[in-house]
């Protein structure tokens, strides 16, 4: 199957995963009016933008590079799979490094609404991918059991992910934008 390419409108937020991101205890007061004043200043920031592709599972083997547990087990008895990746751009990136000399409090909440944002979106794909494909299970990603980080690289270059969704990987496979995420979604 072609790579598809999706632009989404934000993800309602939730504020309370936020908030659990950011390791507040209880949602005290002091964290949610940080938060408030973070969200405000990210109006405009994020770009939610996805990719994905159907691949066989045979594909899919040789894209994770080595036998994996995991793999196996998780798609026993699926009968293709979806590999993808999502971005909520480099804006968020921007605003981090900016907080971590000024506020480190702040880039800290700055990473916990990052890492919400973009996990609201792949359940906002996921469930675009369950509408297209039928019943499908839940995502799994690099480093999940024993699925290696390097399968990324095959996403990367099968997805063509640096040229469409500006989504690359170090020496030691962090994607930048930082809040980025590739996997593995099973059709059943």
């Amino acid at each position: 199957m072609a790579v598809e390419y999706r632009t989404y409108q934000a993800p309602s937020v939730n504020e309370k995963e936020v908030l659990r991101y950011f390791g507040a205890k209880g949602h005290d007061a002091e964290s949610k009016v940080l938060f408030a004043s973070v969200r405000d200043e990210c109006a405009g920031v994020f770009s939610y933008k996805v990719a994905y592709a159907q691949v066989e599972l045979d594909e899919l083997r040789e894209m994770v590079g080595v036998r994996s547990e995991t793999l196996e087990s998780y798609i026993d008895g699926c009968r293709a799979a979806v590999i993808f990746a999502a971005t909520a751009g480099f804006g968020i990136d921007r605003l981090i490094s900016k907080y971590s000399r000024l506020s480190p409090i702040r880039a800290l909440m700055l990473q916990a609404y990052g890492a919400e944002r973009v996990e609201s979106l792949c359940d906002r794909m996921q469930a675009d991918v369950e509408r297209e494909f039928g019943a499908i299970r839940p995502r799994i990603s690099a480093g999940y059991g024993d699925l290696p980080l390097d399968m990324q690289r095959a996403f990367v270059r099968r997805l063509d992910l640096g040229r469409r969704l500006g989504i690359t990987l170090n020496e030691s496979l962090l994607m930048s934008p930082s809040k980025s995420v590739t996997g593995i979604i099973g059709l059943q």
